[in-house]
């Protein structure tokens, strides 16, 4: 697979918050994860970020093993440090702590130069009410491009 074919998406994220705001920031990683990445072998359901003295840091995403990894391979669940400038970090810490936002991984993906990428986002948790609104919204939109495949 090419570095532009990896996209992972965390399709939960945008049925169960409502996202406000994003960011791209890099992932510190080791050894053989991002062999793992590159094969497309992670998954971001269930994670999320959260602060310790400063930093942010992610919990919770699975990059399976390395098929080919010898005792030097890496622990599958690990929390991972995730690299944004001091004005993102101070930006981000300052909205969960007032406001009670979340923030969250919404896919994951290889830059041009190669390196590993995680678009988070500042996101507001949905209501039950609000996620029946968002499958109505699908299932018309659905409705409407079968009605324009028909003619």
């Amino acid at each position: 697979m090419s570095a532009s074919r990896i996209n992972i998406k965390n399709k939960r994220a945008y049925f169960d918050y409502e996202i406000q705001e994003k960011f791209v920031a890099g992932i510190q990683l080791s050894g053989t994860e991002i062999k793992s990445i590159r094969m497309g072998r992670a998954a971001l359901v269930d994670s999320f970020c959260y602060f310790v003295r400063g930093e942010l840091w992610l919990k919770g995403m699975n990059i399976s093993e390395y098929f080919y990894g010898t005792f030097n391979n890496h622990a599958p669940q690990r929390e991972r440090k995730l690299l944004l400038n001091k004005k993102e970090l101070y930006k981000l810490e300052r909205k969960t702590k007032e406001s009670g936002l979340t923030i969250i991984p919404l896919r994951m993906f290889i830059n041009d130069r190669g390196f590993a990428k995680l678009e988070i986002g500042l996101a507001k948790g949905k209501k039950q009410h609000d996620k029946r609104e968002t499958i109505k919204a699908k299932d018309t939109r659905r409705e409407m491009d079968r009605a324009r495949k028909s003619f």
